[in-house]
C-alpha cells in the first residue's frame, strides 16, 4: 500500500481531531486551563524526552561496548524522536500517543512488536560481505556459515620467522671531483 495517501489523510485528519478535542476540553475546563494544560504536557514531555533519551543512549553505548548490535535501542530511539515531535505538537490526542512513545514500557513493547514483524531489520555490511563472496557462496577459507570471525572460521597460518641482515656489496660513493 502506498505511504503517501496515508500520510496525506493523516496530515488533514489529525489537526481536525485535535481542534475538535481542544474545543471540547476548553468548553469543559475553560480556555486558559486548556492552554495551560497543553503547555504543561509539552514541558513534561520535553523533560521526559531528555531523561529517556539519555538512558537509551547509554544502553546503545553499552550494547556496542559488548560488541552487540543495539537494534532494540535504535528502534526505541526512533520512537523517542516521534514521541518528542508529537508532544511538541499542541493537542491532547498527539500528547497521548507521544507519551506512549516516551514511556519505557510501552516504547519497548512497540519496538519489539515492530522488530518481530520485520518492519525494522538490522543488517551490517560485514555480515553481507562474509556470507556472500560475490555470489559464489561462502567466502573461501571461512568456517561454518562462511563467517571467518566465528570459532572455527578463517585460516590461520602458523610459522616462525627471523630477520636476516641484507648482504649487499659495499658501493663506493661517487667521486666528488670526477670531471677534473
Amino acid at each position: 500500500m502506498p505511504v503517501f495517501p496515508i500520510l496525506l489523510v493523516l496530515f488533514f485528519t489529525i489537526p481536525l481531531v485535535e481542534i475538535y478535542v481542544l474545543i471540547q476540553v476548553g468548553g469543559i475546563i475553560g480556555v486558559w486551563a486548556t492552554v495551560g494544560l497543553v503547555v504543561l504536557t509539552a514541558v513534561l514531555g520535553a523533560a521526559l524526552l531528555r531523561r529517556q533519551g539519555l538512558a537509551t543512549l547509554t544502553r546503545v553505548q553499552q550494547s556496542m561496548d559488548r560488541g552487540q548490535l543495539p537494534a532494540t535501542e535504535l528502534v526505541e530511539g526512533f520512537f523517542l524522536i516521534v514521541g518528542g515531535a508529537l508532544l511538541l505538537t499542541p493537542g491532547f490526542v498527539t500528547d497521548v500517543v507521544g507519551f506512549a512513545c516516551l514511556l519505557p514500557g510501552s516504547r519497548r513493547m512497540m519496538a519489539n512488536y515492530l522488530i518481530n514483524r520485520g518492519v525494522f531489520m538490522a543488517h551490517t555490511h560485514a555480515q553481507n560481505v562474509y556470507t556472500e563472496y560475490r555470489g559464489q557462496g561462502p567466502r573461501p577459507g571461512a568456517g561454518p556459515g562462511g563467517d571467518p570471525r566465528q570459532p572455527g572460521g578463517g585460516q590461520t597460518i602458523e610459522g616462525e620467522w627471523e630477520r636476516e641482515e641484507e648482504n649487499r656489496p659495499e658501493v663506493e660513493p661517487p667521486e666528488k671531483d670526477r670531471d677534473r
